[in-house]
């Protein structure tokens, strides 16, 4: 691959950003802009900036990983994803917009009335966009080092320094329209070249080259389909969703339910969308780049695939098209996560001050960089399919709960999410060691959501039903407020 392709298209993503963002930066000048860009977004505008920052480097670069790797059974990781947004349709955008907080710790602390139910939130929230932007980072060192030769630390570091600057200095506001640019670049980057390839597949020689069942094989297809793994990965996906700090932030920004209901309803088409390319793209390389299908290494087909298929010129600007994208890709959803961060960490330790935000920004990203550095990638999807059984099993049961059981209690909620995180990142930190240990126990660990999630719910209902205080008193108030639908 040829360097100066990589270099032309990072600088080229770079610069676009940091011009869009200093617009935003142009506009932002309240509290309120920084936080939820005054509550304006429009619902276009916002769905397109939660595709930019939802579709990460799992969805971007892993699915095809996934599917090179394993075929058909990765189809459930693009079902799971878009299907997480209609849960998030049907039980938590328009109240989550109507309860008029900024955080969802300031939802945990209005709705049950408990400071101590704000901290364990608060801290749950950091821990889990830390942990999603580790994944986003090593996805930026894995296509630096391939597209340019340069240390895989370079894109690591490129990525955090621009996401830091550009969210401490413009905020949500800013970082709205550089997201919604970067969704329509990322599809933009995905759909050029998987329509070039098809073509170039389906009316050249290449197409003779394709062995008769290369791209499906037996043992790749429903056959092979592990029933726990694949209900406990929806599990995950579909409920870590609804607790993902980074997307439900999004809905603070509009202007009201209905707009945060319609926003919700143009991600689903816009996500339905997307995922078509890299499926196809997955598909492609099971096909023509067996080679490839090796862990570490299968990240890469979407950066390697086009230049294999189509040489030349064509080649390398299809190439340089996908490195973009990719780019874009870790920009948006590490910026969208250290603006959630930066919003909680501002408010609980900086005193929510314009100042302390953009402190907080700094923070957010120095810490995930430090991790990255640290660790090596174990799949890109993996890694964020376990983010998302951390999520579901912590914050999704008290959001859940909180909105639409009058019951909850601060006791039951904050039994529920630590519970959840003991159990979950139990399964995730130390899940290796005692799956080897006892191979019976593998699968529950490597994929815990199925069990996780259910102790964690049942914990919290237990512990509210037997909490002698009951619900805050101002329960039946502030339920009536997220749930009756504004005047027009």
């Amino acid at each position: 691959m040829n360097p100066a392709v990589g270099y032309t298209a990072i600088v080229a993503v770079a610069l676009a950003s940091a011009v869009i963002g200093f617009y935003g930066l142009r506009v932002s000048r309240t509290t309120s802009d920084f936080y939820v860009a005054s509550r304006t977004v429009r619902p276009w505008w916002n769905a397109s900036a939660i595709g930019g920052e939802y579709l990460s480097a799992a969805s971007f670069l892993g699915i095809a990983g996934l599917i090179l790797l394993t075929g058909a059974s990765a189809l459930w990781f693009p079902i799971g994803y878009t299907a997480g947004y209609l849960m998030l349709l049907l039980f938590v955008a328009a109240p989550l917009r109507r309860s008029g907080a900024y955080t969802i710790p300031d939802f945990t602390e209005a709705r049950l009335e408990s400071l101590a139910a704000r901290r364990v939130t608060s801290l749950l929230v950091i821990v889990v966009g830390w942990f999603y932007i580790v994944p986003q980072l090593q996805g930026a060192a894995l296509t630096v080092r391939i597209t340019t030769g340069l240390p895989a630390w370079a894109g690591s570091v490129a990525v955090a320094v621009i996401v830091a600057v550009v969210v401490a200095a413009g905020g949500m506001r800013s970082i709205t329209f550089v997201q919604a640019f970067q969704f329509w670049l990322k599809l933009t980057a995905l759909a050029v070249p998987v329509i070039a390839l098809l073509l170039v597949v389906g009316g050249g020689d290449v197409a003779a080259e394709l062995p008769p069942v290369a791209a499906f094989p037996p043992e790749a297809g429903p056959g092979d389909l592990e029933v726990y793994r694949t209900v406990s990965l929806m599990v995950a996906l579909l409920f870590g969703t609804l607790g993902l700090p980074h997307v439900l932030v999004r809905f603070y920004t509009n202007p009201d339910g209905v707009a945060a209901r319609r926003t919700t309803v143009i991600v689903l088409v816009l996500l339905s969308v997307f995922y078509l390319f890299p499926t196809a793209f997955g598909f492609l390389g099971r096909a023509f780049a067996p080679d490839l299908a090796a862990p570490g290494d299968a990240d890469a087909l979407i950066l390697l695939l086009p230049d294999r298929l189509v040489p030349g010129l064509a080649g390398e600007l299809l190439t340089a098209l996908v490195i973009a994208g990719a780019f874009a890709a870790f920009l948006s959803t590490s910026s969208g996560l250290v603006v959630s961060l930066a919003g909680v960490i501002s408010q609980d330790l900086l005193g929510g001050s314009v100042r302390g935000f953009r402190i907080a920004a700094v923070v957010s990203t120095v810490v995930p960089l430090a991790v990255a550095l640290a660790t090596e990638s174990a799949g890109l999807a993996g890694s964020v399919g376990l983010v998302f059984a951390f999520t579901a099993s912590t914050l999704c049961p008290m959001l859940v709960l909180g909105i639409w059981w009058r019951g909850l209690t601060a006791r039951g909620a904050i039994s529920g999410m630590l519970t959840g995180a003991a159990l979950s990142g139990a399964a995730i930190l130390g899940g290796g060691a005692l799956g080897a240990a006892v191979p019976a126990l593998r699968p529950f660990l490597e994929q815990p959501a199925a069990w996780t999630v259910p102790v964690a719910v049942l914990v919290t209902i237990v512990v509210s039903r037997l909490d002698r205080r009951g619900a805050p008193t101002g329960t039946e108030a502030y339920l009536r407020r997220l749930h009756v639908p504004e005047r027009p």
